[in-house]
């Protein structure tokens, strides 16, 4: 049985097909800035990319069974594997979406090139997926709500695991997973449920691109200074915070060549970064009331022996450290089809 699997990027969208859950196929298909400068949301690049994704599967010479995106800032959703259906089109296309991100039109992708095989498409575990409990939605002032945005695809897939590993029921784990990429979420997880987690664009530790939280008044004497567009500003906190406002790179790889080669004021930004990973794992502790059996690192940021090495000395006390690098996204993707297609579960309906 196989599955193709698209997940859109900034400037590259990444496709693999899947034959019984082990990928066969794969490709990132890149963009220059300068190809998708005249298109100024991501809807307008859905013709281009479908025609290039198109073009690849049509090399490799395989029909799929079934077609998987990447989900987007939907609506709030249970997890699981969505079909695709009209009403999750229109809402994309209307721009009834939480926001704009390129991984809005994974779903619309997925659906036009399903349709030139009459096979089914889906998505799964989207960002948006919401088991928050009801006091993780209290910020602090009644005119904001604090909402369910989070890594949920990896996070969830390392759930998964741990419970295949480790011989468990996902329902029953209780684990900290904090998933440490271009943005990081760290999520609680109470019998496999994702109760609360820090807003990967907004709180949380600073990222290899994102500001994490700020101090807030600092921030705002910043926005009413006059010194700074609204646009800088943004940027500042999304794309260019982190080690990218820091240290000019969002590559972690790139920072631990530096602090190898004698860069102290590097090793300084990487521990600090380290030391708010560290702190946001432990008050996701608390989340559990100390109850966790596991803390999960994963994400690309993982694969950092150092910056792992300084989270585990920092919160191992809690409970044993289990690390599973890297984003393992699109294999997330494929087994939420595959469990679909294979009748393990049903499919849910995006209403």
């Amino acid at each position: 049985m196989y599955v193709l699997a698209i997940n859109p990027g900034s400037t590259s969208t990444k496709i693999s097909v899947f034959e019984d859950g082990e990928e066969v196929r794969k490709n990132i298909i890149r963009y220059d800035r300068d190809a998708l400068k005249d298109k100024k949301t991501a809807l307008e690049q859905v013709e281009m990319r479908g025609n290039d994704i198109e073009r690849e599967i049509e090399k490799w010479g395989i029909k799929p069974d079934g077609v998987v995106g990447r989900g987007g800032l939907f609506k709030p959703l249970e997890s699981g594997t969505y079909r695709i259906n009209e009403r999750l089109l229109k809402d994309i296309m209307n721009g009834k979406v939480r926001g704009e991100h390129i991984s809005n039109i994974g779903a619309v992708l997925a659906h036009n090139i399903a349709g030139k095989f009459g096979v089914p498409s889906y998505f799964v575990d989207p960002v948006s997926v919401d088991e928050f409990e009801e006091l993780a939605r209290f910020s602090g002032i009644p005119e904001i709500e604090r909402i369910a945005l989070q890594h949920t695809l990896n996070i969830k897939a390392c759930i998964r695991r741990v419970a295949r590993d480790k011989k468990r029921k996902m329902g029953d784990l209780n684990l900290v997973v904090a998933h440490l990429g271009g943005g990081m979420s760290v999520c609680p997880v109470k019998k496999g449920r994702l109760i609360d987690a820090n807003n990967a664009i907004q709180e949380g530790p600073f990222s290899p691109e994102r500001s994490g939280t700020l101090p807030i008044s600092a921030f705002l004497e910043m926005c009413t200074s006059g010194k700074y567009t609204k646009s800088f500003l943004s940027r500042r906190l999304v794309g260019e915070g982190g080690l990218v406002a820091y240290l000019g790179t969002n590559s972690a790889d790139e920072v631990v060549l530096r602090i190898k080669e004698g860069d102290d004021y590097a090793r300084k930004v990487y521990e600090a970064m380290a030391y708010q990973i560290s702190k946001e794992i432990g008050a996701m502790a608390t989340v559990l009331k100390g109850e966790v059996e596991y803390i999960v690192l994963t994400g690309g940021v993982a694969n950092s022996r150092l910056l792992t090495d300084w989270v585990k000395a920092r919160v191992e006390f809690i409970a044993p450290v289990l690390i599973y690098p890297g984003e393992n996204e699109m294999l997330a993707l494929a087994q939420g089809a595959l469990r679909v297609l294979r009748g393990e579960e049903e499919a849910k309906e995006y209403r």
